[in-house]
């Protein structure tokens, strides 16, 4: 396997523009199995990663609101497990990764031994009976899917009729904006593919199988963040791009009265 080595830096995954400010390499795009089984080994080294943070917090704030005590838990695009230790922190009676990079499971498995896994073919997941979970996570990794209606139907078919989905991803407005997910390789950059979808489609979808939506968060770029700039001397950046919508997070619910 080819070495990659993460940006790490908190720029990653704005506008083209704020990508040329801060990275002039070439740069290739990549469908995203290829490239994170590139970037695999170097995914987890990440310090002062803008994006990975703001992801943490709104994760950790949703995942707040669940009781996933006994709970059989799918992780959709899992990469190597992330989120892991909060998720069994709250003692679930499983937890299964889903991925269609087999690099980044493969370092999940590392991490995690005995971590039950497996590799995504295609939207279907034919291979998992309905009613399976209770609960379905994904982080980071909706606009990586082309036929989103597709997948989230399938979801939808694998969660018991009692069921809790968590979703975060990069902002639909900064992808359309031409924003891309970035890592350096050897003398360049390689772009992960992404497909825009808008958080209203994600909801309209999910709505369609009876869930309801129980909270929604944004991150933006403001005086909160603004130490990660300082930190690249980039506070030009900073009040370029300031107020713009990074990462988003939504909790949704079927079976359950969230009144």
């Amino acid at each position: 396997m080819s070495t990659a080595i993460a940006t790490g830096n908190p720029f990653s995954g704005l506008v083209s523009a704020f990508k040329k400010v801060i990275n002039s390499n070439p740069l290739i795009e990549k469908g995203s199995a290829e490239a994170y089984d590139i970037w695999a080994g170097n995914y987890d080294v990440q310090p002062g990663n803008l994006m990975l943070d703001m992801d943490e917090e709104v994760f950790g704030c949703l995942l707040s609101a669940i009781d996933v005590k006994g709970k059989q838990i799918a992780d959709i695009g899992c990469g190597t497990g992330r989120h892991w230790p909060k998720l069994f922190a709250g003692q679930p009676e499983s937890l299964t990764g889903f991925d269609v990079s087999a690099g980044m499971l493969r370092r999940l498995e590392q991490k995690f031994p005995g971590a039950k896994t497996q590799q995504i073919a295609d939207n279907l997941f034919k291979d998992i009976a309905d009613a399976s979970y209770d609960v379905v996570i994904s982080t980071l990794t909706v606009a990586h899917i082309e036929n989103l209606e597709e997948a989230l139907n399938a979801w939808c078919r694998m969660v018991k009729p009692k069921a809790e989905i968590i979703i975060t991803d990069f902002h639909p407005n900064a992808l359309a904006h031409g924003g891309k997910r970035t890592f350096r390789h050897d003398n360049g950059s390689i772009s992960i593919q992404n497909f825009v979808h808008y958080v209203y489609d994600v909801e309209r979808i999910l709505q369609s199988h009876g869930f309801k939506s129980v909270n929604k968060l944004e991150k933006t770029i403001d005086e909160s963040v603004k130490h990660y700039y300082e930190q690249q001397n980039a506070l030009h950046v900073y009040e370029k791009f300031k107020d713009a919508r990074i990462i988003y997070g939504i909790h949704l619910t079927r079976g359950y009265d969230t009144e």
